[in-house]
């Protein structure tokens, strides 16, 4: 099977909205989830919708309705201050879930914002809820994805707090190449749809060190960029980069 990067899945001609046609099916929510139980998942689902890139999601701030599986594309998490500051708090891939953050208060925390063009799937949570006391299975994956997300932040956390730049950025892209393996896409080359400000935000880093350690990594052979397109070409030194954060100038 041909492996696409986030940027280049698409919707399938005739399976809008059924998981079944669905490529990502086995790596998103309803994994696991028998025939039968599948086609009561499908009936809770909102027509999957289209957004351009920029096109907000949701807002922060709006009342909490909806969770949205991301189908195709990929966005990006903001959260803004009382200054009206922006600060990246997240990126979304194919097969992950915007909302979570918004489930115990009701209102949207942060910002969604599409980084390309890309297709969400719309689960009114109230009809989740209804439907994961009658599958358990539904409702114990909803809590993977919560606690994934909370493991994630903790994750984010400690690496803004006591790592080096250089120890971010590897791990950043290590991070991106083990999500896109996980939805069977490859781990050495992919899409960096976000801009290189929205990562340097997303890091805690100047767009500057972002650009300055995007060279470096490149003139040291651990990758290559051509436009939005970068491939690792040696994961090991990344891997051992994200463990002491320090290459040879």
């Amino acid at each position: 099977m041909t492996q696409l990067s986030s940027g280049q899945a698409a919707m399938p001609s005739g399976q809008v909205s059924r998981c079944q046609g669905c490529s990502l099916c086995a790596y998103c929510l309803p994994l696991g989830l028998a025939a039968e139980d599948l086609e009561q998942f499908d009936a809770i689902i909102r027509r999957p919708r289209p957004l351009k890139r920029g096109a907000p999601l949701v807002r922060q701030g709006e009342p909490f309705t909806s969770l949205y599986v991301v189908r195709s594309g990929s966005f990006k998490q903001v959260v803004a201050d009382a200054g009206h500051r922006e600060y990246v708090t997240h990126f979304l891939l194919p097969s992950e879930v915007a909302g979570l953050d918004a489930v115990g208060e009701a209102i949207h925390p942060t910002s969604v914002v599409a980084l390309e063009s890309s297709f969400v799937c719309e689960l009114p949570f109230a009809s989740l809820e209804t439907l994961g006391d009658r599958l358990p299975a539904l409702r114990g994956a909803l809590y993977r994805c919560m606690s994934q997300e909370l493991h994630r932040d903790q994750r984010l956390h400690c690496l803004l707090s006591f790592a080096t730049a250089e120890r971010r950025m590897a791990s950043f892209l290590l991070g991106m190449s083990e999500r896109h393996a996980a939805r069977g896409y490859s781990p050495y080359g992919f899409q960096l749809a976000m801009s290189r400000a929205d990562i340097g935000s997303f890091l805690g880093l100047a767009l500057e060190t972002v650009s300055r350690l995007m060279s470096r990594f490149q003139r040291h052979g651990l990758l290559e960029i051509s436009g939005r397109e970068v491939t690792l070409l040696d994961l090991p030194a990344l891997e051992a980069l994200g463990e002491q954060g320090e290459t040879r100038r």
